[in-house]
C-alpha cells in the first residue's frame, strides 16, 4: 500500500471555481489530506461571501474574485489576514502560472475555463480537469498544446475518471469502444410530448447527483452527455464513432471500456464526486479514505438501456458537431450556455433550448482549423446570435 503519511513537499493547488460544487468538494479533499495538499489559490466569479469564508478557513496565498464589482468587499473582508486579493479574468490567467502552483483544478463553469487552462498548460502545470467545455470548445488546440508542454491533464469527471482507471496498463490499440454511462436525468421516464411543459424546478430535480444549476439542466437535456462524449474523444484519442452512450439509472457503473477481444472493464462506485476528485489529485497512487463504501447487496440490480435520441435531440447535435469538427462544437457550447441561462431565467421553454442551439449551428460560419482567436470570435458571435433569438 502506498504510504502517504510522509511526503517531501505539500502540493500547492489552485482551485478555479472554488465556490461551485466541484470546488467545494475539492476543498473537502484538501482538508482530508492536509499533509498532502494546500489550497494556495481560490477563484470564484460572484459568490463573494462563500469565497471569503473559504479563504478564512483555508488561508490561501491568493484569492481572486472574477467579478470586479465584488473586489472591494472581498478585499476589505480579508484585510486582517495576509491574503492577497485580486479580481478579473487577467488575474486568473496569471495566477495559474505562479511558480509555487503544482496543480490547477479547473472547475469554472463553461467557456470561461478555456483561457486559464491554456495558460496552465503553457506553464507546465498538472491539470485536474473538471471543465469539460475546455475540450469541447477547443479540443484540437488543447491536445496540440499538451503534446509540446510538460503539462499533464487528469480527468475529474466521474465518467472520464472511470475510463482512465479502466485503461491503466492497457494498450490504446486494444480499445474497441468507450461506453459512456448516463443517469438519464430527471426526464428519463417522461413522454416526449410532456417535455414541452417541463419547468425549471422539474429539470433541477436530478435523481442521483447534486450539481450546480447549469450542469443539472445540461443533464436534463442530455447535452452534458454529448459534451462528455466530445471530451472523451480528445482525452483518450478515439473517434466519436467509437464512443457509445448508454443510460444507467443507478449511476453506479461510471463508465466502461470494451477491448478488441470482447472483454469489458467497468469502474463502479457510489455517485459521489469526492471519489474521482480524490483519484485525480492522488495520482499516480490512490489516497486511502474512510468514505462510505459501496455495498454490492444494495446495488445487486444494475440496468442499462439505450438513450432516446428523439426525445433528447441534443445528443444527435453533439455527435454531429464531433463529426463536423472545426469550430462547430464551440458554436454548440456557446449557444447552449446562452439557452440554458435563458431557461433558468424562465425566458424560454425547455424544448426551446434545442431549437436555439440548432439554429445557431445552422447559422454560424464554419472554420475547419480554428486558431485561438477564431474560438474567441466564434464564441462571442454565437452568444450574440443566440441572445438575439431569445429576445425575439
Amino acid at each position: 500500500m502506498t504510504n502517504y503519511t510522509q511526503v517531501e513537499e505539500i502540493r500547492n493547488i489552485a482551485i478555479l471555481g472554488s465556490t461551485g460544487s466541484i470546488g467545494r468538494q475539492t476543498l473537502d479533499i484538501v482538508s482530508e489530506y492536509p499533509q498532502l495538499f494546500r489550497a494556495s489559490v481560490l477563484v470564484a466569479n460572484n459568490s463573494a461571501d462563500l469565497l471569503i469564508a473559504q479563504a478564512r478557513l483555508h488561508r490561501p496565498q491568493l484569492v481572486i474574485i472574477g467579478n470586479h464589482e465584488h473586489y472591494d468587499y472581498v478585499r476589505s473582508s480579508l484585510d486582517d489576514l495576509p491574503i492577497e486579493v485580486q479580481s478579473g479574468a487577467a488575474a486568473i490567467e496569471q495566477a495559474v502560472t505562479r511558480p509555487e502552483i503544482d496543480t490547477v483544478v479547473t472547475a469554472m463553469v463553461g467557456y470561461s475555463g478555456l483561457a486559464p487552462t491554456i495558460k496552465a498548460i503553457e506553464a507546465g502545470k498538472t491539470i485536474a480537469l473538471a471543465n469539460k467545455e475546455t475540450l469541447v470548445v477547443a479540443g484540437d488546440l488543447i491536445t496540440r498544446l499538451l503534446a509540446r508542454s510538460g503539462s499533464k491533464m487528469y480527468p475529474v469527471d466521474s465518467e472520464h475518471g472511470a475510463f482512465y482507471q479502466c485503461l491503466v496498463g492497457e494498450s490504446h490499440d486494444d480499445i474497441a469502444k468507450l461506453i459512456l454511462t448516463a443517469s438519464g436525468g430527471p426526464f428519463r421516464t417522461w413522454e416526449k410530448e410532456r417535455l414541452d411543459q417541463a419547468t425549471v424546478d422539474d429539470a433541477l430535480r436530478h435523481p442521483n447527483w447534486s450539481m450546480g444549476a447549469k450542469i443539472t439542466i445540461d443533464s436534463a437535456t442530455m447535452m452534458n452527455k454529448g459534451f462528455e462524449m466530445i471530451e472523451a474523444k480528445w482525452l483518450f484519442g478515439v473517434s466519436h464513432r467509437d464512443i457509445e452512450i448508454v443510460v444507467h439509472p443507478q449511476s453506479i457503473v461510471h463508465s466502461m471500456v470494451e477491448f478488441v477481444d470482447g472483454s469489458v472493464k467497468a469502474q463502479l462506485g457510489l455517485p459521489d464526486m469526492h471519489l474521482p476528485i480524490r483519484y485525480a489529485l492522488g495520482l499516480p497512487g490512490r489516497l486511502p479514505s474512510v468514505s462510505q463504501r459501496m455495498s454490492i447487496e444494495d446495488y445487486s440490480r444494475l440496468t442499462f438501456e439505450r438513450p432516446d435520441f428523439d426525445k433528447f435531440p441534443l445528443l444527435r447535435v453533439a455527435y454531429d458537431a464531433a463529426e463536423r469538427g472545426g469550430n462547430v462544437p464551440c458554436v454548440v457550447n456557446a449557444a447552449n450556455e446562452i439557452a440554458v441561462a435563458a431557461f433558468l431565467d424562465r425566458k424560454i421553454k425547455f424544448n426551446e433550448i434545442f431549437h436555439i442551439i440548432q439554429q445557431a449551428t445552422d447559422w454560424a460560419p464554419f472554420i475547419q482549423t480554428p486558431t485561438y482567436d477564431d474560438y474567441v470570435n466564434t464564441n462571442s458571435e454565437t452568444r450574440r446570435f443566440a441572445s438575439t433569438l431569445i429576445k425575439s
